[in-house]
């Protein structure tokens, strides 16, 4: 991967600025653009690798959990404890990448992208676009936005008569996961709150069952996903770097050439290759697959049904299948895939580590560190500032602990019990979290993996764009959940 400071340099067409003008100063730059390009920038020379920032936060936190009063004994123990925790969440997430892959590469999804990746004018408009695509797919399901974004924006950049940022386009690709998908059904938090099974009985006890006409059907809950997706495309738009500024996938040397399958010599096929390129196996698969889905959806809400990973993974696996037609298709498809899973299964232990010893690793006083940090912010808040607070340390907590379900979990038998004691409306507190557990997304690089494997980037190429966003969002963010919560007026707890 290059650097931009080697990204070779594009020879200005007639009327474009001199060749010798710095790129970060080009004469019509807006400020925005200008804002990514030096955020952009930094983070090329200075934001380390996915890995390397994972690992510098298993250090931190454990220096943190040390301060707190956890022996070293109890620091280890947690550390190794919490390695494999999210052992199960690991495979999910790379069988998220590879089946997103595999559907959004066969060839009708890949002519609809194509479709999609003709409609822009411009480089800025098509970076408008992956941003609007993404956060819309994300309501409905973040595994759909993540991948078939980055496909989009692939397409985008093999279009000759446009120059499109790639970096750029990737962070617009990323917005799914860093503005909205917590505000729709992909929510893990309010999937947890509506469905009591689901839910541990300490929690149940706290917060009753809060349906989502109480969370993410608020109108002012769908007022925040409004305005969060106009003003993301808008900086998408105007952020974008346009002319010399915009560093192509060609300038980063990204091979973007489309995987065709070579057809089969019919001179040279195998009798054990028959199943391989017939049909049969597919059809009967898919007719098991599909049987059991249907069985799943008729005995549950299909929101409910469809919230689930395992079930998610398989309906994308079958319908991966079933579009590639033929086995030896499908598993083609799935060996390209595979390579955008690596950092996924090497980092996602990390995470699992930092977590246990977050909430694990007990200080002298019984007290773990996320405890000590969820009551400092609870014991300064009022029913008034309770939004701006807790959604703060929120954020703040969830650039350590990137998981939707799992952090919930863990914050909210105080957070809710802090929103009774001061008549704070439950599903709205459920809101507070899931807007502020975006915020970090944008900068943390958990969720970018499957995102970066697909793009064939760094985490560092698109951080600068989207720091960008975070400087927007983290205000605009914490001003709606105060000014939009005041409109809601606190119900008590409704118990099954």
């Amino acid at each position: 991967m290059q650097s931009s400071s080697s990204i070779p340099a594009h020879h200005p067409a007639q009327g474009d600025v001199p060749p010798d003008t710095p790129p970060d100063i080009e004469q019509g730059t807006g400020l925005l653009s200008r804002l990514g390009l030096r955020f952009t920038a930094w983070a090329e020379r200075w934001f380390p690798d996915a890995f390397v920032f994972a690992a510098i936060a298993v250090i931190v936190v454990a220096g943190a959990a040390l301060a707190n009063g956890s022996t070293p004994q109890a620091v280890v123990k947690a550390f190794g404890d919490g390695f494999w925790s999210l052992i199960v969440f690991t495979m999910q997430m790379a069988v998220v990448a590879i089946g997103g892959y595999v559907v959004a590469t066969s060839a009708p999804a890949a002519r609809l992208i194509e479709r999609l990746a003709a409609v822009p004018r411009s480089g800025r408009q098509g970076i408008a676009y992956v941003a609007l695509i993404s956060m819309s797919l994300s309501l409905f399901n973040w595994g759909v936005s993540l991948i078939f974004s980055a496909l989009y924006a692939r397409a985008l950049a093999r279009r000759t008569d446009l120059r499109v940022d790639y970096r750029a386009a990737g962070a617009a690709a990323y917005l799914g996961l860093g503005a909205t998908w917590a505000l729709g059904l992909s929510s893990s938090a309010a999937q947890l709150q509506a469905n009591p099974g689901s839910l541990p009985k300490s929690i149940l006890d706290i917060t009753g069952v809060i349906p989502f006409s109480q969370t993410i059907f608020l109108w002012q809950s769908m007022v925040m996903a409004a305005v969060l997706i106009a003003v993301s495309v808008a900086i998408s738009f105007f952020s974008a770097p346009t002319g010399a500024n915009a560093v192509t996938a060609q300038d980063l040397g990204v091979d973007l050439a489309e995987f065709k399958p070579a057809a089969p010599d019919p001179a040279k096929r195998r009798p054990g290759e028959w199943f391989e390129r017939s049909p049969l196996l597919t059809i009967l698969l898919c007719a098991l697959g599909f049987g059991w889905l249907a069985q799943e959806f008729i005995a549950k809400s299909p929101l409910v049904a469809i919230s689930g990973l395992n079930t998610y993974n398989l309906l994308f696996l079958l319908l991966g299948l079933l579009l590639h037609w033929r086995p030896r298709n499908f598993l083609d498809a799935v060996t390209r895939a595979v390579p955008s899973t690596a950092g996924v299964i090497i980092q996602f232990p990390l995470y699992g580590a930092i977590a246990a010893m977050l909430t694990a690793a007990k200080g002298h006083d019984g007290v773990a560190l996320s405890d000590r940090i969820a009551h400092l912010f609870v014991s300064i808040s009022n029913t008034d500032t309770f939004a701006v607070m807790m959604g703060a340390y929120s954020a703040v907590l969830g650039f350590f602990i990137p998981s939707g379900g799992g952090k919930w979990i863990i914050e909210a038998p105080y957070v809710m019990q802090a929103a009774n004691e001061l008549k704070v409306h439950l599903g709205w507190a459920v809101q507070v979290y899931n807007a502020a557990e975006a915020l970090p997304n944008l900068i943390n690089p958990f969720w970018m993996l499957p995102l970066l494997g697909v793009l064939a980037l760094k985490a560092r190429d698109i951080v600068g764009f989207t720091f960008l966003q975070l400087l927007v969002h983290a205000p605009l963010v914490l001003f709606m959940l105060w000014f939009l919560g005041r409109t809601l007026d606190y119900a008590p707890p409704v118990m099954p």
